[in-house]
């Protein structure tokens, strides 16, 4: 299923062409809406934990695009990015680079296993883009949320999402037209035994060229249940999924996620997921 409602591209670029692009900007462009993230962490923390945040860590960081809105969301935040992908790191330092001084003193990339890497405890753990589904055994993404509570300072919170719905056992592709550019998620292979899935993200351009297989996902496609026990198995507490509301005229996601025990039986979702230490 493709990313929607919290998802936003950039500024138009109708000149882009598979030769001319970068995957790792397209991908910021049409998977990552950090600011609707950034938002959505400090509304739900305020309500939470009855203060401000300001430290976060974000593991599986990428090019540090949400970590680079947080720090300059306000100018007492903090961030550590962690990724095992040094090229993918090298762009991100690249972008930090282009940040005021005082924010990038307020930044860090680092590289190194996210179950291994150890930080100071941040008031937020951010694990988003469903990158923690790569963990496709329970022990596996257990020993990662025991390891993510240790970054978590006291009365702090881990802050995921996840994916699922009908659509999300169909194998084929979703198009999304976007600025310059088509993006399009594929759905390559869902195994119902193993619940493992394999995911591709292709970039398709006005001149007819294509990015194929621009990132490939094997993952676990883990339920809600499954993912709200092991974050209370590893020690965390108050596990409480974030629905999204629906837009009554056009019955798409509305971008208000709130607290749900039930959710809807739809095609396709997207939700938070939240746990305090």
């Amino acid at each position: 299923m493709a990313k929607t409602t919290r998802k936003k591209s950039g500024r138009v670029r109708h000149w882009r062409t598979a030769a001319n692009s970068d995957r790792h900007e397209l991908y910021e462009l049409s998977v990552q809406g950090t600011e609707s993230d950034c938002a959505f962490i400090d509304r739900v923390f305020r309500q939470r934990q009855h203060r401000t945040p300001h430290s976060l860590r974000e593991d599986f960081c990428g090019t540090g695009l949400l970590a680079r809105e947080w720090v300059s969301w306000r100018n007492t935040n903090t961030a550590v990015g962690i990724d095992l992908d040094p090229a993918v790191l090298r762009k991100g330092r690249e972008r930090i680079a282009s940040l005021p001084l005082a924010a990038r003193t307020r930044i860090q990339l680092k590289k190194g296993d996210v179950n291994k890497v150890r930080t100071d405890p941040a008031d937020v753990l951010v694990a988003l883009n469903f990158s923690y589904f790569i963990f496709r055994t329970r022990a596996q993404l257990l020993e990662f949320f025991i390891h993510a509570r240790q970054g978590v300072a006291a009365g702090g919170m881990i802050v995921i999402d996840a994916y699922g719905g009908s659509g999300s056992w169909s194998i084929g592709e979703e198009e999304r037209s976007l600025d310059g550019f088509t993006y399009v998620w594929h759905q390559a292979r869902v195994s119902p035994i193993t619940h493992e899935v394999t995911n591709h993200i292709h970039f398709r351009f006005p001149d007819g060229s294509e990015m194929r297989r621009a990132f490939t996902y094997v993952w676990r496609l883990w339920t809600l249940a499954e993912i709200k026990e092991l974050l209370i198995e590893a020690g965390f507490h108050a596990p409480v999924v974030y629905w999204e509301g629906t837009d009554r005229k056009s019955g798409e996601g509305n971008g208000v996620f709130k607290p749900s025990r039930s959710g809807e039986a739809c095609e396709g979702w997207i939700v938070y997921i939240v746990a305090e230490n």
